[in-house]
């Protein structure tokens, strides 16, 4: 069975990645090694540890044609890129829409690993055999993607996050040294374990530099660089963070990690969608939820523009939605923007979310990551946007992620969130009836960071 397959059993694409499954995915880590709320507090305050081990997709790209390979399949450019390096790589179909985005490693000049959900995954190997490029593709599947089982997995990954970090390296290390700039990558040993450490973010402190650090190494090893950064951190307040938390990293951090991939319409991808299996990602993972509900699975598709990746573009090289960008460039675009919840809204819907109460709305769930939702947003009387992730964190109370219309929403708006599924839950046996209500929330621009 492939994905088209899947497709041709309903009457639309919308039709089918509108079939209820049981909600939110189930992450392979303890959903709290303290309680969440320290946890969050911590990457805000002191530092927490992720494990990032087993739920992502590893693809490793190896041979002559590597670089080109992801060269002709993204937006970003290459001429500087090489081992050291990191970029998100984000790919998008010949009508310049977004398929996916994952973090890309540059190992070494002869060594690529790209690592997230299977969207880019599924894209970078299909035209390598399609197209017939001389380079190496070696998969290995998270658990979040592949099921529950052993997940054979060739290093081991922990995000360190907080304005601690540097201090708990350095002491894990047992030296000093300069930060690793943002997006590049550094080599050390840790308790005799060689380690690489991409340096990034995940939960936005404003002010901060360099506070997150991705560090990866032979799974082999892993015990004993656990053992060894958790006892560095003893005295810089550090904390494990589990499922929960990590899950609500998203918010705070404005990254949209899940848009629906932009290949269930149209001739031109129809080879890919029967290339691609089902069951699947594309088929049973993309589910849509929320009080959007178009006529048209298009409409849920995204532009780089629209997910805060206008600046990614890079027009000096050829690639698959070159000339579709390049007209849509100067044309007006949705803006990626943080929502930021009105407490009495958000404490009515946490009431009305309760067991008994005479009026149900959707449940209000910290606990599971909401990327897949869809809620319009409203100013006044015109729809000007959706919202996409939604969750409550210590630091910043209850906020949303979402692409407003860059020409009709301006910084400190109040807008309106639709809230509830497009028919109440009644299609959704995983969800309660609910009503519709609408929360006010007020747009940012930049995260809305820790409360002072």
């Amino acid at each position: 069975m492939s994905l088209q397959d899947f497709l041709d059993t309903y009457s639309s694409p919308l039709e089918a990645l509108s079939s209820p499954v049981r909600p939110g995915p189930v992450f392979p880590y303890p959903q709290e090694h303290t309680n969440w709320r320290d946890e969050q507090r911590a990457w805000a305050q002191t530092a927490t540890l992720f494990n990032q081990s087993w739920h992502m997709n590893d693809l490793y790209l190896s041979g002559p044609d590597a670089k080109t390979l992801l060269s002709e399949t993204s937006v970003n450019g290459y001429d500087t890129f090489s081992g050291g390096r990191a970029k998100q790589y984000l790919a998008v179909n010949e009508d310049g829409m977004v398929i996916g985005d994952s973090i890309l490693f540059g190992l070494s000049d002869e060594l690529y690993a790209v690592v997230g959900a299977p969207a880019t995954m599924n894209w970078l190997m299909f035209q390598a055999e399609q197209k017939g490029y001389d380079a190496h593709l070696e998969l290995q599947p998270g658990r979040l993607f592949a099921g529950e089982g052993p997940v054979p997995k060739r290093l081991f990954r922990y995000e360190l996050e907080g304005p601690n970090a540097q201090k708990i390296l350095e002491n894990a290390v047992g030296r000093s040294f300069d930060p690793i700039r943002f997006f590049r990558m550094g080599e050390f040993e840790i308790s005799g374990v060689p380690v690489q450490a991409l340096s990034h973010t995940m939960a936005a402190a404003p002010g901060a530099e360099n506070t997150g650090l991705e560090m990866f190494g032979p799974e082999e090893h892993r015990e004993e660089f656990l053992q060894a950064i958790l006892t560095a951190g003893e005295e810089f307040g550090l904390v494990r963070g589990g499922s929960i938390a990590y899950g609500s990293t998203l918010a705070e951090s404005g990254w949209i990690p899940l848009p629906v991939p932009a290949i269930y319409t149209g001739e031109g991808l129809r080879a890919y969608r029967e290339w691609l299996p089902d069951p699947g990602f594309e088929s049973r993972g993309v589910v849509l939820a929320g009080s959007y509900r178009p006529d048209d699975v298009e409409c849920y598709y995204r532009s780089p523009w629209d997910l805060g990746y206008g600046h990614m573009v890079k027009f000096d090289h050829d690639f698959i939605g070159r000339a579709a960008l390049e007209r849509m460039a100067d044309e007006p675009h949705g803006r990626k923007a943080w929502l930021v919840w009105d407490p009495d809204d958000a404490q009515r819907i946490t009431a009305g979310s309760e067991l008994g109460r005479p009026e149900q709305y959707r449940p209000l769930d910290p606990f599971r990551m909401s990327a897949l939702h869809h809620d319009e947003i409203h100013l006044g009387d015109r729809m000007v946007g959706t919202s996409h992730v939604h969750a409550f964190t210590v630091n910043v109370g209850w906020i949303s992620l979402g692409v407003v219309s860059e020409s009709e929403v301006s910084e400190g708006d109040v807008v309106e969130i639709q809230w509830g599924d497009h028919d109440g839950g009644a299609s959704n046996p995983y969800l309660p009836d609910h009503v519709r209500t609408t929360i006010r929330a007020t747009v940012r621009w930049s995260s809305p960071g820790p409360r002072s």
